[in-house]
């Protein structure tokens, strides 16, 4: 009986390892698929978003400027609003990529786990046959004897 669940083990090991296979290729797959897009979003956030910040920063400094006056201090200001938009963007863009890479990692682990019960699930199985085999060979061996 001993060396059937030892069999069985030995026959489900090729299962545990596809799961992992595959898991490995899902996995990959969403690599390929979420680069592009994130790509996409840093560029269309450049594109789309700094600019609007840009000039919100610019009239709010015209705004509470004390005296407006024709000096060489714009270019001054456009520099750091550039520099204050290009910091914002950057932290969103960070931002963005942690979490996306937060969720991959949710996500492997998810399918790490399942592939971790689905193990426990068979090794349950083998064992409970294991042990039924087990005590029908003894109820044979008792009614023979």
């Amino acid at each position: 009986m001993k060396t059937r669940a030892v069999r069985t083990g030995h026959r489900m090991t090729p299962v545990a390892d596809q799961a992992k296979v595959v898991a490995a290729q899902r996995f990959e797959d969403a690599r390929y698929w979420a680069a592009p897009r994130l790509h996409s979003a840093a560029h269309g956030f450049e594109d789309q978003v700094a600019p609007k910040v840009s000039s919100m920063l610019s009239a709010a400094a015209r705004k509470i400027d004390p005296t407006p006056s024709r000096s060489r201090r714009w270019p001054t200001l456009a520099l750091l609003t550039g520099l204050a938009v290009g910091a914002i963007g950057y932290v969103f863009y960070r931002r963005n990529a942690q979490q996306w890479t937060e969720h991959m990692k949710d996500s492997a682990s998810d399918a790490s786990r399942w592939a971790s019960e689905k193990a426990d699930r068979t090794t349950e199985s083998a064992n409970r046959m294991a042990a039924n085999a087990s005590n029908r060979a003894e109820e044979t061996y008792r009614k023979m004897s």
